[in-house]
């Protein structure tokens, strides 16, 4: 192997350490910010560790690294991880703790995937998603109101969080969780008050629908 300069034995180790505890590589966007520098630097450093024998990079995956020659690490898998049905149980929304992993490119859905969950109901026909359809969700902790989001709900007596997708509606600090279907009533969030003080559970985004891939038939 080609010796290698500082900064890509330092970047080398963020993606083994990525691979280690997260089960899967960071991405360009990832080791940027991780670095502090612009995602074309991310991309030529990781060229030059490619070049040098270290690395593997799919060209249409910027998450699809491998690395080469590691002893007792395995390359992580390739396409998405299924990650639970959508408001059933408790599922985990680390990679590592996929169902699966399924052969689905992620750049298919806008945004880009970073997981797919199964839908379990049909809380969200009138949007056209129905009952085992499988729903791409771009991850992140933040939603622009009117678009479909997975949201964590907590449940404070089993101490549980359960994936719901729902329309996002914000006013202020007033959320709303609705339900494309009538016979659901809306989850309403009220993020000025006290998460101890209102009936409804607390929540998170867990990310943003950026698109589904039907496999559900209408009921």
């Amino acid at each position: 192997m080609a010796k290698l300069t500082p900064r890509q034995t330092e970047i080398l180790e963020f993606i083994r350490r990525s691979v280690r505890d997260e089960g899967y590589p960071p991405s360009q966007r990832d080791i940027a910010r991780h670095f502090g520098f612009a995602q074309n630097a991310a991309r030529d450093h990781l060229r030059a560790l490619a070049r040098k024998g270290e690395i593997e990079i799919a060209s249409n995956d910027a998450r699809a690294i491998r690395l080469c020659g590691e002893s007792g690490v395995e390359a992580p898998p390739q396409g998405l991880p299924l990650l639970g049905r959508i408001a059933a149980g408790a599922p985990v929304t680390a990679p590592e703790n996929a169902e699966s992993w399924l052969n689905i490119d992620p750049d298919l859905f806008t945004p880009r995937a970073d997981f797919v969950h199964r839908v379990d109901g049909d809380s969200m026909v009138d949007a056209g998603i129905l009952s085992g359809d499988l729903v791409g969700i771009h991850q992140q902790t933040d939603a622009p109101s009117g678009s479909i989001i997975a949201a964590c709900l907590y449940d404070d007596m089993t101490g549980e969080e359960r994936i719901t997708l729902k329309r996002y509606l914000r006013d202020g600090s007033r959320v709303v969780l609705k339900a494309e279907n009538p016979r659901y009533a809306p989850i309403e969030v009220d993020l000025a008050r006290d998460a101890y003080d209102q009936e409804q559970p607390r929540f998170r985004i867990a990310g943003v629908m950026g698109g589904l891939l039907r496999s559900g038939s209408p009921r």
